[in-house]
């Protein structure tokens, strides 16, 4: 029998366990994350300040950016101190407000990216009413509903995971205070918790998911009609570095959720983690500065300044 409160403080495991990578991997990590800061806020920046990109597109792309920088501040400062420092503890209070944050992240960009494929739907679709029906309270209600989706849904997570005692350990199987590794150190039967994350988690993948694949449907309907093999390439164009962020997010992170725990399950967990949690925070600001005309016509004007 163990005990019955719960800790005072959990243990996060590192990424690897071989001690010999520990510095060449939070060198890694530490470039990615820098690398990721640096680009979403140039990125905020460069929109913010040019005219020409005060578009419903490129204000969702500002919201990604934004969310971005706080979605990777979540995992990424504590993994480093974790790797670098014999101090891999993180107090109750420091795991609940990790899960928490890091949930409301995870669910917000869900929810942004189906608005972006929406917003591309109205700008491809109906190109005459695009500006009428997109206006700035539109899209401001839209992104406000993103961020309250996502607080919503972590809140639902967070209170039906720590609602229960942790008897078993306090060494959490991963990097980060994560649903999956914290259940398994549980007390009680996780069934109920286990169907929580199926349901609440395959409600919002329900309806933001196909909300993208409806919009693309109809975008490439619309986009074969274009006469012309250069309109229909500009056109596509415009939606290759969304669907990119959609592809990376939603297949690693419906990977990681959408499948029984084990444990070694938990490790590969750990590898997949970074691949939606880390790497779409460096990776889009990237992508869609290489992707967009407008958005490298606009930071060559600042270099030419």
């Amino acid at each position: 029998m163990g005990n019955q409160t719960s800790p005072m403080e959990f243990i996060l495991s590192d990424i690897s366990e071989i001690p010999s990578i520990q510095i060449p991997l939070s060198i890694i990590f530490l470039t990615v994350y820098i690398i990721a800061l640096m680009g979403n806020w140039v990125l905020i920046v460069i929109i913010y300040i040019h005219p020409f990109l005060q578009t419903p597109m490129y204000f969702f792309i500002s919201n990604l950016g934004s969310l971005d920088i706080f979605y990777i501040s979540t995992t990424v400062p504590k993994m480093l101190v974790n790797s670098l420092t014999c101090w891999k503890t993180i107090s109750f209070g420091g795991c609940v407000t990790q899960l928490y944050f890091y949930l409301v992240m995870a669910a917000t960009e869900s929810t942004l990216l189906s608005t972006m494929a929406f917003d591309r739907y109205m700008a491809i679709c109906n190109p005459l009413r695009y500006s009428a029906i997109m206006n700035n309270k539109l899209c401001l209600q839209l992104a406000l509903s993103s961020w309250l989706t996502g607080f919503c849904y972590s809140a639902i997570h967070t209170a039906t995971t720590f609602r229960l005692d942790f008897c078993r350990s306090n060494v959490i199987n991963h990097f980060f205070c994560d649903i999956l590794p914290l259940l398994t150190i549980l007390c009680t039967d996780t069934n109920i918790n286990m169907i929580v994350v199926y349901v609440v988690g395959g409600l919002l993948v329900s309806v933001c998911f196909p909300l993208i694949i409806i919009s693309y449907i109809y975008i490439i309907k619309t986009i074969l009609k274009i006469p012309s093999a250069l309109g229909r390439r500009k056109t596509f164009s415009t939606c290759v570095s969304h669907l990119s962020s959609v592809y990376l997010f939603y297949f690693s992170g419906s990977f990681a959720y959408f499948r029984p725990p084990s444990s070694n399950s938990l490790y590969h967990n750990k590898i997949n983690a970074v691949f939606y949690t880390i790497l779409p925070p460096m990776l889009n600001p990237l992508i869609y500065s290489l992707r967009n005309k407008e958005l490298k016509r606009a930071i060559k004007s600042i270099f030419h300044r």
